[in-house]
């Protein structure tokens, strides 16, 4: 095993140089739970170096840093030795230690402590800053810029560009909107834009510290049609957890809801009753009307003649990273098809891309409808991207091997999913390779059902309607 040596980090934070001696390796890669990275190779005599790129552009995407986490530094044959002291540009903070490069945002660390992260907080609450007729979003607590807040940004930024908006993410490595202006999570900047902003568009809990100010706004979108119980519908009476809930949704102004089905149970789940529950459609879900998926299949690298199957299951209670009940590469070999597993928001941080032949991780692509109409059909459990897909009128499976398990214990369903699913239910992968090949015109009648109950607003114009309502309401100003 021979030795080779961190010489520095180069090119404001953008590439991490290795050098080492003898014959240059076949491979050398930088490998995160997301992202694997290869070096660019130079020399060819006695010595050789690796630059390995802290920044990647991801599906035709825009160059943006590596996503916060560890990463192990790989070359072949060789043993990576030495450090370099923490570095922190204007895009991500690397610390490097023999072979293990840690990536964060741009953040100091002091300023991570308890008492900078209280002081921050304190001074968020005095609002010195004037309101501003802007607008700050999240989604999944900053992991992507995407779903409802994603298609309110869109129409925000068409109908009124002058507006200024902020979204809320966890590092750089996030792609936000054109325009945008991303500010990241716990930061003065984040606290400042929060404080400022005459609206906040929201898809899951606000957490941390939040005092409104006059004048100023929540809409709370949510993230989907709920088939499994959510919040006070879940199981068991927990005062502590039921005080969360309550004193989560008053901080919401409106509550915005996929069809009348979904704003009965949101709004009882999460006590929202004499609220307004806005029931317009939703706007992630617009482009499945009015696009196509040719452009995410040329980003993806697939070709237009392609079988595609989207592999989206649920996270679950009981673990942290995605389900493994069958192999994504067995699944595309048997059918001939590519697959794009779609792991849950929940699952993003703490899992690791799957890979194998004609199988594409896509669990941190940020806009999941695109994805949709990228593919032919798609295998899900019990995410609510169901109430999504079903807009494309395309095939759909539900691969169900936990179903009593999931339905008896960890969470219970809102409606029998066995009798109005419109599509196959399968537990095994040799069931669901054999659904594949059956018609699915036999579970039309089912789908036409099931498209008037969960999908009457998902017209194409749902964001639309939603920032129409926002002027109206005046939680923006023209």
């Amino acid at each position: 095993m021979r030795i080779a040596t961190i010489v520095e980090i180069d090119d404001e934070a953008k590439t991490l140089v290795v050098a080492g001696e003898g014959a240059r390796p076949e491979r050398a890669e930088l490998v995160g739970a997301r992202v694997r990275v290869s070096a660019g190779m130079t020399g060819r005599g006695r010595t050789w170096k690796a630059r390995f790129p802290l920044h990647v552009d991801r599906w035709g995407g825009p160059d943006l840093p590596l996503p916060s986490g560890e990463y192990v530094l790989e070359i072949d044959d060789h043993e990576v030795r030495g450090f370099v002291p923490m570095i922190i540009s204007e895009s991500l903070r690397v610390d490097v230690a023999g072979s293990v490069v840690t990536i964060g945002p741009p953040v100091d660390p002091s300023l991570e402590n308890p008492e900078a992260r209280a002081a921050l907080e304190r001074r968020y609450a005095c609002h010195t800053a004037p309101l501003e007729n802007a607008v700050f979003f999240e989604s999944f607590y900053g992991r992507v810029a995407g779903d409802n807040p994603l298609g309110i940004d869109r129409e925000v930024a068409r109908v009124a560009p002058e507006i200024t908006r902020y979204w809320s993410v966890v590092d750089l490595s996030v792609h936000v909107p054109d325009g945008a202006i991303p500010v990241v999570e716990g930061t003065a900047e984040w606290w400042r834009a929060r404080s400022v902003s005459r609206l906040l568009v929201v898809n899951d809990w606000l957490r941390h510290r939040f005092d409104r100010r006059d004048g100023q706004h929540v809409l709370q979108t949510w993230h989907g049609t709920p088939l499994k119980r959510l919040a006070l519908h879940r199981r068991g009476f927990q005062p502590r957890r039921w005080g969360a809930i309550l004193k989560e949704s008053r901080r919401w102004d409106v509550l915005l809801a996929q069809s009348p089905a979904a704003g009965r149970i949101l709004a009882k789940a999460y006590a929202f009753l004499r609220r307004p529950v806005w029931i317009e459609g939703y706007p992630r879900n617009d482009v499945l009307s009015t696009g196509d998926g040719g452009d995410t299949r040329r980003d993806l690298g697939i070709g237009a003649d392609e079988r595609v199957l989207l592999y989206a299951p649920t996270w679950r209670d009981d673990r942290q990273e995605i389900v493994d009940f069958i192999d994504p590469a067995e699944l595309a070999e048997q059918t001939g098809s590519v697959v794009l597993v779609r792991g849950h928001s929940r699952t993003l941080q703490p899992g690791r891309s799957v890979s194998g032949p004609r199988v594409i991780d896509v669990t941190g692509f940020a806009d999941t409808a695109l994805l949709m109409l990228a593919a032919d059909a798609l295998i899900t459990d019990y995410s609510s991207v169901m109430f999504d897909f079903s807009v494309t009128g395309k095939p759909m499976y539900f691969l169900v091997p936990d179903l009593d398990h999931y339905r008896g214990q960890l969470r219970g369903f809102y409606f029998d999913l066995e009798q109005r699913a419109p599509g196959p239910l399968v537990r095994t992968l040799g069931d669901l390779v054999g659904a594949l090949d059956e018609d699915p015109s036999a579970h039309d009648a089912k789908y036409r059902t099931w498209r008037a109950r969960f999908n009457p607003r998902d017209d194409g114009h749902a964001a639309e309607r939603v920032v129409a309502r926002l002027f109206d309401q005046r939680f923006l100003a023209r």
